[in-house]
């Protein structure tokens, strides 16, 4: 079965085994695939692509143009800004100290957002490789881009290149996608650096990197 015109969603295509709960907007253009679950009051913008069996949860907000893979698992308290692409396998996470009960050790502990829910960013333009585990109440910088299977436990600069466990930077990248050879890891305010692919010329200011047009 292909991904159907959703009514409740004008212009959009939802796969008829996709779970879209009360209070969800999905953007038109956008197309959710099979077996996806979207929680309620979740936020899907604009020309955006939900890959197969991913899970969206409870008031998760998705920027315009995201793609997303499937078996993609984003927990409450994410919000991913427009251009992020999402690979296959990601996994966020929300709670610093994890338990499957609550305090009193009675019951179980509930999955909704609580106070104790942790908020992550993914910031304008980032790509995020397959595999990689994205720790809680992190901030990933615009058109950064973090290796596959990467383990993210601190925030990540803006066109930073982090990979490993846990994820260390090793260069920085073109909102293109090129790695920008010229600077190395930490690179000296005033640095600069043409990406070879699109011509563009990033610098470094105040120990972040800024590339004009983007």
């Amino acid at each position: 079965m292909s991904s159907l015109p959703e009514p409740r969603f004008p212009g959009t295509r939802v796969h008829p085994t996709a779970i879209v709960e009360e209070g969800v907007q999905i953007g038109a253009g956008s197309s959710v695939w099979d077996h996806v679950h979207i929680r309620r009051e979740a936020r899907i913008g604009r020309d955006c692509i939900v890959g197969g069996k991913s899970y969206i949860a409870y008031e998760v907000v998705i920027g315009d143009r995201v793609k997303i893979n499937a078996n993609v698992y984003i927990c409450a308290g994410v919000t991913v800004e427009e251009m992020v692409m999402i690979s296959a396998g990601v996994v966020f996470t929300n709670d610093r100290f994890p338990r499957a009960f609550p305090p009193d050790l009675a019951g179980v502990m509930t999955s909704a957002p609580t106070e104790q829910t942790l908020l992550t960013r993914v910031g304008r333009g980032a790509t995020l490789g397959a595999g990689a585990i994205i720790g809680p109440g992190l901030a990933l910088g615009e058109f950064c881009m973090v290796g596959m299977g990467a383990v993210v436990t601190r925030d990540v600069a803006p066109h930073a290149l982090v990979v490993g466990n846990p994820a260390r930077r090793i260069g920085f990248v073109c909102a293109c996608g090129e790695r920008l050879a010229a600077l190395a890891p930490e690179p000296a305010d005033g640095a600069e650096a043409r990406c070879e692919a699109c011509g563009r010329v990033q610098r470094v200011e105040g120990g972040r990197l800024r590339a004009a047009g983007v």
